[in-house]
């Protein structure tokens, strides 16, 4: 079992992952931000749904939500349409432009990473990849009264999310 020394560690590099993030996000042109490029992988991961279910696996408000929505319609990377049960919703999708946009921002992130870690071996970052999913998995659902039990899931190489959004996931 972990020790509260080595998650106090954890939390401090933990930390540093921020940096990491916003660094390679300077990577993506100014019309396709990081969270656009999240909103854009999130729906193609997981396909058409409502801006509901958007939000939920966001994980922000739902003004945050519609806000990438719009900016992402405006553009023509994603569409809205009717939803067949329910007329009153909408059903978010991708459209070819969008997968486009996405990946050529997963690209130039995936680049952008291949610079930084030119001194990495492919096993180095294969290893973190897998603990990176696990550690992600592990917080699935965080919220209170729905602790996730995917802490204990295997993760293999062949099933973890790539690293710095240069997967669909």
């Amino acid at each position: 079992m972990v020790t509260r020394t080595r998650c106090a560690d954890l939390v401090q590099h933990l930390s540093a992952l921020t940096a990491v993030s916003r660094g390679l996000g300077r990577a993506l042109p100014p019309d396709c931000p990081a969270a656009s490029v999240a909103a854009l992988r999130t729906l193609s991961r997981y396909g058409e749904m409502r801006i509901s279910r958007l939000t939920e696996l966001l994980d922000v408000d739902m003004s945050v939500t519609s806000r990438h929505v719009a900016h992402l319609a405006a553009r023509g990377w994603l569409d809205r349409h009717p939803d067949p049960q329910d007329k009153r919703s909408r059903l978010l999708r991708l459209t070819p432009l969008g997968e486009q946009v996405l990946r050529v921002a997963s690209d130039r992130i995936a680049e952008e990473l291949a610079d930084f870690l030119l001194d990495w071996t492919d096993d180095e970052v294969t290893q973190l990849t897998v603990l990176l999913a696990r550690l992600r998995a592990s917080f699935d659902d965080c919220r209170p009264g729905h602790r996730a039990t995917a802490a204990h899931t295997e993760v293999s190489p062949a099933t973890a999310p790539q690293v710095a959004g240069t997967s669909k996931g």
